[in-house]
């Protein structure tokens, strides 16, 4: 089977869902649902995959609104991640809402599990609709990974509206880590002397990231915020803390680094006489890792269907964030995709993207995109040597 004839079956076979994948796509996001509240839009998703045949495992991994839709009993598992949280605030009345286009993520998903189950049989595979929530607030991939969900699928695809097509997206590793002073509050006038300010050791510990960035490699990202600052100007702190978010291309670096700032916050904490707490507020997310022979696929398939890529990773290395597909990255082979539209520039978490996810443009790209995913997951099925391949490129990139 050449890719040709790959293209036009899978082509075929998605315009026969299409309006119920559109369905799809408007539903969720008429649902907009925050993480680990996605009651409505995982149920829903789950019951739809039950209706297409497929066996389908809801609550899963110890997440009540996390899911497993699976199809077919021989060959290699291809799975698709679904994701379907939706972001708080937005509009006058500050409500939820799918800025980040997390319903198109969920329909594109789902239909490419939905297509490629139709084809199964042909192509010899079996297929994987799993659902992931709270990829903006918690990231519970990252625990679903730990809980062994991914041990035994052979790759993994997800796709995201961007502001332009990247095969070759960057996703940094990523710790969050909150710091806590307790000082001893006293007058600031009348006898400061008899206080610990834990503001100063907020301060000191600014202080000591700032010189720190300058020893670091170029691709260390350090941010945070004063979270606790005192209560009025003339008692001298007796709280203070501070949240902060440290990311680097890789997961093997960013290990490097966290104890040096950890070791900055104990050295302010000594300097002012504070006591320090330090927490873990977030799951740690890992670096994305991509696969040449999936990127190569995914270019072919991706312009094949009229999404040819524009961004180098040149260009994708200076806009990166973080995703808990990174995770999933280290544990299966990834093919992680971002899709740019063809009038309107997306961008995340912006107002102007609640236009966009759902709109005729979306919705084309949602069709091109599901049968490039199909058609990939179909040619690796065919020639599963490329499998081996992949195995075996992770393998030497962890």
């Amino acid at each position: 089977m050449n890719r040709k004839e790959i293209q036009k079956m899978v082509e075929q076979t998605e315009r026969s869902y299409a309006a119920e994948f559109e369905e799809v796509n408007h539903f969720i996001f008429r649902h907009p649902e925050l993480g680990l509240e996605e009651f409505v839009s995982s149920k829903y998703l789950a019951e739809f995959m039950e209706k297409k045949g497929f066996s389908v495992e809801y609550p899963y991994a110890g997440f009540d609104t996390a899911f497993r839709a699976e199809y077919g009993t021989k060959g290699p598992l291809f799975a698709f991640l679904a994701e379907y949280d939706a972001l708080p605030g937005y509009g006058k009345e500050k409500k939820n809402g799918h800025a980040c286009g997390h319903n198109w993520i969920a329909s594109t998903a789902l239909g490419a599990a939905v297509v490629l189950a139709k084809l199964a049989d042909r192509a010899g595979c079996r297929v994987a609709l799993i659902g992931t929530p709270a990829e903006e607030t918690y990231g519970a991939k990252v625990e679903m990974v730990r809980r062994g969900v991914f041990d035994d699928v052979d790759v993994a695809f997800q796709a995201h509206l961007s502001h332009a097509t990247s095969t070759c997206s960057v996703a940094l590793a990523m710790d969050a880590r909150i710091f806590e002073y307790r000082g001893k509050a006293s007058h600031s006038a009348a006898a400061p002397w008899d206080g610990i300010n834990a503001l100063d050791a907020v301060q000191l510990l600014y202080a000591g990231i700032n010189a720190l960035r300058q020893h670091v490699k170029p691709d260390v990202r350090i941010h945070g915020i004063v979270t606790e600052g005192g209560q009025a100007a003339n008692i001298v702190p007796d709280k203070a803390g501070c949240l902060f978010y440290i990311r680097s291309e890789t997961r093997h670096y960013l290990d490097t680094v966290i104890p040096r700032i950890e070791n900055a916050a104990k050295g302010s904490a000594l300097m002012t006489g504070a006591k320090l707490k330090i927490k873990n507020p977030e799951l740690p997310m890992d670096n994305l890792i991509n696969l040449p022979i999936l990127q190569e696929l995914a270019d072919v398939y991706f312009e094949d269907n009229g999404i040819p890529p524009t961004v180098t990773p040149e260009m994708a290395a200076q806009a990166a964030g973080s995703t808990d597909v990174g995770n999933v990255s280290h544990a299966c082979p990834t093919a992680y995709v971002e899709v740019g539209l063809d009038g309107d520039v997306f961008y995340a978490h912006e107002e102007s993207a609640l236009k966009l996810v759902d709109s005729p443009e979306a919705r084309k790209k949602m069709h091109q995109t599901i049968c490039a995913m199909v058609g990939m997951a179909m040619d690796l099925a065919v020639r599963p040597e490329q499998i081996e391949t992949a195995k075996k490129q992770l393998s030497d990139r962890k």
